[in-house]
């Protein structure tokens, strides 16, 4: 059920199971992303897509103007 104040939804209610579905699908779709962007990461490490960490960050701060202890 959708409430509304001058027109605009403004509040849903709903059953607690319903709610409980909704809330269980969201953890399960985070999941699968966190999942799934492991996967990619291992797929970069085994085809040699990779840059050292504190090559990464000079460029990051070179890029933006951070300065560094290196300078």
């Amino acid at each position: 059920m959708v409430l509304t104040v001058n027109g605009k939804a403004e509040v849903v209610v709903q059953d607690a199971a319903a709610y409980q579905r909704l809330v269980e699908r969201a953890a399960r779709t985070e999941r699968e992303e966190t999942v799934a962007a492991i996967r990619a990461g291992l797929a970069d490490v085994e085809a040699g897509r990779l840059k050292p960490a504190r090559n990464a960050l000079k460029a990051l701060a070179k890029k933006y103007g951070i300065p560094t202890t290196d300078d």
